[in-house]
Formats: structure tokens, sequence, C-alpha cells
């Protein structure tokens, strides 16, 4: 037995305490470089532009403030207007008819009659990584009006030759038609995703009750894909509205946005008032504009699918 006496000449130990607490700020440390990239390259940028939106500033000078009058010229200026609806019907047609498309071609991917299904569907993904420059240049070589491939099709269908590159009302087409091309094997892919979640069971249940394969498309399939519906359409607006190589590079030269700029989206005309005209205050207006629209929709976005998820 030990006595209380010497209980308490016995030393008690007190734990250190650590100047650096590596179990606290540790974390932190391992996550920094993210929000100091983020805060350099993103977040700083931003602000930078949205105050710079309201200052008049060339390439040489002192920013002089110019309260609203970026935004007041913005909305009065013709070639901003053109720009902003050649950007909604990119946006619109894409909507329309890129994500039915791809929605198709999931389908027809998902079939289970179709023999080799991953060379399929490597072939249909295979554009979105393909160098925008290079397609850009095969289709001003298929667009050319006296040896293009496609005018040539509707010579032998008894057609006229379209001119593609040079009038203005077929122009926008043009674009659409990279724009079809490249970007819907990538939705594809998102449908495809969505369709094989889908239990096969409910499709079973519904042929032994006898609904034929369109009741079965528009009460099994379709509800059951509304949220990566409603992924694909919000993916497809935001980057309609950020288009910008596919029409500078299908024209390029001294008109990238076609003959009378009547393909020019707004990037494009962001683009050549700040790079171009060197006008960064106007041009950062310009990018205001396109961040708020891009925002609204993001918001959409949110609201829409916490609507889902309540459901």
């Amino acid at each position: 037995m030990i006595s209380s006496d010497a209980t308490r000449a016995l030393p008690v130990a007190t734990p250190k305490k650590r100047s650096f607490r590596q179990d606290q700020y540790a974390p932190y440390f391992f996550i920094s470089p993210f929000y100091i990239l983020f805060t350099i390259f993103f977040l700083f940028p931003t602000l930078f532009a949205l105050v710079l939106g309201f200052y008049k500033w060339g390439a040489l000078g002192t920013p002089q403030f110019f309260e609203l009058r970026n935004y007041e010229h913005m909305f009065k200026e013709p070639l901003f207007l053109k720009a902003l609806g050649n950007t909604v019907f990119y946006a619109v047609a894409s909507v329309c008819i890129v994500v039915p498309l791809a929605l198709l071609e999931a389908i027809a991917l998902n079939s289970k009659q179709l023999r080799f299904k991953y060379l399929w569907r490597t072939l249909y993904f295979a554009p979105i990584v393909t160098s925008a420059v290079a397609i850009s240049l095969v289709f001003r070589l298929l667009y050319n009006t006296e040896y293009g491939f496609i005018n040539q099709i509707l010579i032998l269908l008894g057609g006229v030759p379209i001119k593609w590159m040079e009038s203005p009302n077929v122009t926008k087409i043009a674009v659409m038609g990279i724009v079809i091309w490249r970007w819907t094997g990538l939705l594809a892919i998102y449908f495809l995703a969505g369709l094989q979640s889908i239990p096969q069971e409910l499709y079973e249940a519904a042929a032994i009750d006898g609904a034929d394969g369109f009741r079965r498309f528009f009460n099994i399939t379709v509800p059951l894909l509304r949220p990566v519906t409603l992924f694909v359409v919000i993916i497809v607006l935001i980057g309609s509205f950020q288009i910008f190589d596919d029409p500078q590079i299908l024209f390029g030269g001294t008109t990238p946005g076609g003959p009378g700029n009547s393909a020019i989206s707004l990037v494009q005309y962001l683009y050549n008032q700040g790079m171009g005209q060197q006008l960064f205050g106007y041009a950062s207006a310009v990018g205001a504009i396109l961040f708020a629209i891009i925002f609204i929709l993001s918001l959409v976005q949110l609201r829409v699918f916490r609507g889902f998820s309540s459901d």
C-alpha cells in the first residue's frame, strides 16, 4: 500500500501545450492552394471587372468614373442588341434541337438490340474531345459554296446550293450545325446514364399491363428523366450564352461574326470591344450583363432542382 503522503509526492504529468495545433490548422493548410488560386484567378478578376464596368478606360491613361453610361450606351448599341439576339437564338435552338436529338441518341445507344455499343458510344463522344479549331475548319470545307459536301448533296437531291458562309440569312444556321454535331454526343452520355439508372422492372411491369413503347416512354422514361433533362437544359443554356470559338473560327478573317456580323455572339462582341477596340470599361460592363444572365440561369436551376428533390 502506498501512503497518502507518498501519493502527494508523486509528480503529476501535465500535457504540454503545443504552440501550433496541427490537428486544427493542418486541414486548412492542405485546402489553402485552392482558395488562393480561386481568389487570384477568379474572385479578384470578377470583382475588378464588375467595378471597372462603371469606368471609362482604354489601353492607356487613368480610368475615369463613368457612372452608368456604359450600360446606357450598351442597350442603345444596335450591334450589342444583335449579338444578344443571336445568343438567345443559339440558346433556344440548342434546347429545342440538341436536347431532343441527344435523348433519341441515348435511347438508341441503350437499346439491347444494338451491337458494338461501346464502339458507338466512343464515336458519338469523340466530337467533344476534338479540337474546336479542327472542327470549325472542317465545317468551313463542308459549307463551301462551290465544292462543299453539303451543297453537293443538295445538288444531287435537286436543290440549289446555299451560300452558308456568305448569306446573312443562314449564317446562324451554319453555326448551329457545328453546335449540334459537337454537343449532341456529350449530352447523350448524360441521358444514357439516366436511362441506365431506371429500374427495368418498371418497363417489364408496364409491358405486362399492355403498355406499348410510346406509353412506356412518356409514362416511365420521361418522368424519371426529369432531373437529368433539367440538368442538360441548364448546361446547354449556359454553354450557349458562352459560345465563342465556333463562330469566331468558322468565319474568321476580318468578319469573325459573319457577313454584316449576322452570326456574332455576345462573347464575341465582348472580345471585340475589349481586345479589338480596347474599351476595357465598356467590355467589363458587357461581361457583367453576361455574368448576370448566367447567374440567373443558375439560380433557376437550383430552384427547380430543389422542387424536384422535394417531390
